[in-house]
């Protein structure tokens, strides 16, 4: 984690920030978490945290493109390390309880998607730096 330490460290201070015990800490629980995380499943793993602060911490380590968040159709956004600090996946989002899963894909179909979608940014004239892809769907919980 000590790449990710000095990555966040630079980010920070570009942002006029700090990286304070609690974002560390949020770093840190991101990093080990199997999948991304809500704000109530941070709590829970850390109870000693505010609410409050781990909003404002998750917000700024947005910003500084530390962490990126997933929206899905429950009452929470889930937050994770941002892909540059991890590896390329896809995330797997059930419509009806809102859990997300990441993915990642074969290199030829990654390959394939990749050429698809610069195909789409030449069509149009926009500049991709990236891409992310949400397959939405039932998971086999809810589909049971």
């Amino acid at each position: 984690m000590e790449d990710v330490d000095q990555v966040a460290t630079a980010r920070l201070r570009a942002h006029g920030q700090r990286y304070t015990r609690n974002r560390r800490e949020l770093m840190d629980l991101l990093a080990a978490a199997a999948s991304p995380l809500t704000i109530p499943e941070i709590l829970e793993r850390r109870p000693g945290l505010a609410q409050s602060s781990v909003y404002r911490n998750l917000m700024l380590l947005e910003q500084s493109g530390l962490v990126q968040r997933i929206v899905t159709n429950d009452d929470w956004a889930r937050f994770e390390l941002a892909e540059d600090l991890t590896e390329h996946h896809h995330h797997l989002i059930c419509s009806n309880c809102g859990i997300v899963r990441d993915v990642t894909v074969p290199p030829r179909v990654e390959k394939s998607v990749a050429t698809a979608f610069a195909a789409i940014a030449d069509e149009t004239g926009f500049h991709l730096q990236h891409h992310r892809l949400d397959l939405v769907g039932v998971c086999p919980a809810c589909a049971a």
